[in-house]
């Protein structure tokens, strides 16, 4: 499938029902634009976006959704936190996806009227415990804590069925000018990318080991982060294991502040 300036969306996960599809990145890299991914859930005949990105990126990912589905297909839209790379499009998916509804943290909702949203009957508030969304299939997403990685009230998702993690901003990787990779292959090459990241926007090793304790426990093939690379295979568990013994945020105050 190709996207609107011919780079291909890549289908991760294809049963004939149920689907999950990386979208298209730009061909041409911008300076000073953080680099975003965007990914599709369909299940059937309805669909679910995730993190579907700001207003800068709205067309492109708009042309890459409308050459798999129909944009009015998508229910729901989700976003694991509050950022403007993740919400800042909101209403101009609103306006396009009429039927959809917007899942997001119960601590976020109250903030939503500031990117123009103002019916709340289009708002699904996730509880802190998180939460399961059954879709037309009777197959289920499930909305995992994530909180304070980076965000106050965050949320991955984890489809079990195709047994894909969306992990947003954990696995993160910043790629220099020119160096985009769809997929991880080498990890300790990868690993450079993804150090300076976390240490900064990760708060603390504790919230991040109460996360691993969560998804370790699921079978999980892929781990698709919203920027940088995909984790699939032996590469799952090597990010894993590297999150396990990671400090970062508060465990290292004292060298953010230069003392």
């Amino acid at each position: 499938m190709l996207g609107k300036e011919g780079m291909e969306s890549v289908t991760l996960y294809d049963d004939g029902q149920h689907k999950f599809i990386f979208l298209a990145w730009e061909e041409r890299e911008e300076e000073g634009i953080v680099q975003t991914n965007q990914y599709l859930i369909i299940d059937g005949n309805e669909a679910m976006l995730l993190d579907p990105g700001g207003a800068h990126v709205f067309p492109r990912v708009l042309a890459n959704v409308s050459e798999i589905i129909e944009p009015n297909k998508i229910k729901y839209i989700f976003f694991t936190h509050q950022d403007p790379d993740v919400t800042s499009g909101i209403t101009l998916w609103l306006s396009i996806a009429e039927n959809a509804k917007i899942y997001i943290s119960a601590l976020w909702t109250r903030f939503l009227p500031h990117f123009g949203v103002y019916d709340q009957r289009r708002v699904v508030a996730i509880p802190d415990k998180g939460d399961k969304l059954r879709l037309s299939s009777g197959s289920e997403l499930e909305f995992i804590p994530t909180h304070y990685l980076h965000s106050t009230g965050n949320f991955t998702l984890y489809d079990p069925r195709a047994k894909i993690l969306f992990s947003g901003d954990l696995g993160v990787a910043v790629f220099p000018k020119g160096q985009r990779y769809v997929f991880v292959e080498n990890f300790n090459e990868h690993l450079k990318l993804m150090e300076g990241f976390h240490k900064r926007y990760i708060t603390s090793s504790i919230a991040l080991k109460k996360w691993l304790s969560i998804v370790e426990r699921k079978e999980i093939d892929i781990v698709a982060p919203q920027h940088g690379a995909i984790f699939k295979g032996d590469n799952v568990k090597r990010l894993f294991d590297w999150f396990r013994n990671l400090k970062c945020g508060i465990d290292v105050i004292d060298e953010i502040y230069g003392r």
